[in-house]
């Protein structure tokens, strides 16, 4: 089947959503301004679905097929970044403990860096050893509006 495409308009920008019935290869985040597509193609309706449900506070979880391409080992680091909690980080060393291999530290980070699905493959959840937003291809601001949104400050009560 042939791969189709469509915009959704999000908070944080523009995403291009792209796959085909074997599931979504790829949610990226655009620079520029583009509005939602008129027409969303059935085999990427339920991922434009779940994406206005998520950015509107009303789902914390994902259940969508996926069809990243990558080579064997970024997909291993995509699927393990999929066993990272909403509105919970880990630091790139943690990762690497969870692949089992703290030495493929950098290996991990470059292929964080690859993720080909946004949001929906949590890689914003995963931070520097010393609690920095290191690295994200969509952007700091984007990252640390995503963790803000994930986990909201909650107004304390005066009284």
């Amino acid at each position: 089947m042939k791969l189709v495409t469509t915009y959704y308009k999000t908070p944080i920008g523009s995403a291009k959503i792209v796959g085909d019935k074997n599931g979504i290869q790829s949610v990226s985040v655009l620079n520029e301004d583009i509005e939602t597509s008129e027409e969303i193609p059935s085999c990427l309706q339920e991922c434009v679905t779940q994406l206005e449900a998520y950015f509107s506070g009303k789902r914390n979880n994902f259940n969508l097929k996926l069809n990243p391409q990558g080579t064997d080992f970024q997909k291993k680091v995509w699927e393990e970044l999929l066993n990272i909690p909403f509105n919970k980080t880990r630091t790139y060393l943690e990762q690497s403990k969870a692949l089992g291999d703290v030495k493929a530290i950098r290996a991990v980070a470059s292929a964080n860096g690859k993720n080909p699905i946004w949001i929906i493959i949590p890689c914003h959840r995963v931070i520097g050893s010393d609690g920095s937003l290191t690295g994200y291809a969509g952007g700091i601001w984007r990252k640390k509006w995503l963790l803000a949104h994930e986990n909201p400050v909650k107004q304390q009560s005066l009284f």
